[in-house]
């Protein structure tokens, strides 16, 4: 081994250990100071000067880089307070996709994070277009980045002719899913209408890779699927109690009425609540983090 080698091999150990080290200091601040952790000793704003400190390991640095924004996230996701804040998310995706610019998972999940409504996200879509585009210029062949952009577009932006137009390249590029062309053809069309957008997170539910991916897919598309449901439920209690002058006392007298064909079941297959006052409210509200029928918070 030359003399040059051996100075390169022995920055390079020093590195690992540095950050092995850094991580058991940052995990120990986590513990005593977690509000301050990522300001104070992870957060350094510059992609150049971490580059440099990395001595040509910008993929490890980045895998890190990237395990603390999801932390940074989770974090502030489990408080689930209307007062959490994400300031520094879309910071530590951009960092982390300075250093590599083919990390397709902190694109991915990086904008699903981003789009969420507080406190189940940062509510920052304009920062989620930002990152799909940066992650699309480093990596055009993607035809799943581009999907991500037409969907920010259409649900979080409403700008449907700028979703029809990226939904059309993800499914007209070579090696792209044409599933999604007639996403482009609704988008162009129908702006707006939530056939479109229940659509969109079922073709995301049956396309995601990502088992998260594909959770929160199903949640929203569950979500929606209730948002539905609980009105017609809701419109048939009103049919009997018009018919009988009181409440129906639960869903098989409907049933014998004639008024429903059986007991019905929500989204997530479990029996539905019909309350006294005759609200339909689903048993077990987690299923459906994004529905605003059928939630006894919301009722």
């Amino acid at each position: 081994m030359t003399a040059r080698r051996s100075i390169t091999f022995a920055f390079a150990v020093l590195l690992v250990v540095c950050l092995l080290g850094q991580a058991a200091t940052v995990h120990r601040l986590d513990q005593m100071r977690p509000e301050k952790t990522l300001e104070e000793v992870l957060y350094v704003p510059s992609a150049k000067v971490l580059q440099r400190l990395s001595l040509g390991y910008n993929g490890l640095l980045a895998d890190i880089y990237w395990t603390r924004a999801v932390q940074y996230f989770g974090t502030r996701l489990s408080s689930r307070t209307k007062s959490t804040r994400y300031d520094l998310l879309y910071p530590l995706l951009d960092i982390t996709t300075d250093l590599d610019r083919n990390l397709i998972p902190a694109y991915e999940f990086g904008a699903s994070f981003l789009t969420q409504t507080p406190p189940l996200g940062a509510g920052q879509a304009d920062n989620a277009v930002k990152l799909l585009k940066k992650g699309v210029a480093a990596n055009p062949e993607q035809w799943r980045l581009y999907f991500d952009l037409g969907f920010v577009y259409y649900l979080n932006l409403k700008d449907y002719a700028a979703a029809a137009d990226a939904f059309r390249q993800a499914g007209s590029m070579p090696g792209g899913n044409p599933n999604v062309l007639p996403m482009a053809a609704a988008s162009a069309q129908l702006g707006g209408d939530p056939r479109v957008a229940r659509a969109l997170w079922q073709l995301t539910y049956d396309q995601a890779s990502q088992d998260l991916v594909r959770k929160n897919a199903q949640a929203h598309v569950r979500s929606m699927d209730l948002d539905d449901a609980v009105p017609y439920l809701e419109s048939k209690v009103a049919q009997f109690r018009a018919q009988h002058g009181r409440n129906p006392a639960g869903w098989m007298e409907m049933a014998r009425a004639g008024v429903l064909p059986g007991v019905p079941k929500d989204p997530a297959g479990d029996f539905y609540r019909l309350t006294a006052d005759g609200h339909v409210l689903v048993q077990h509200p987690d299923k459906f983090p994004f529905a605003t029928r059928g939630i006894p918070d919301t009722e």
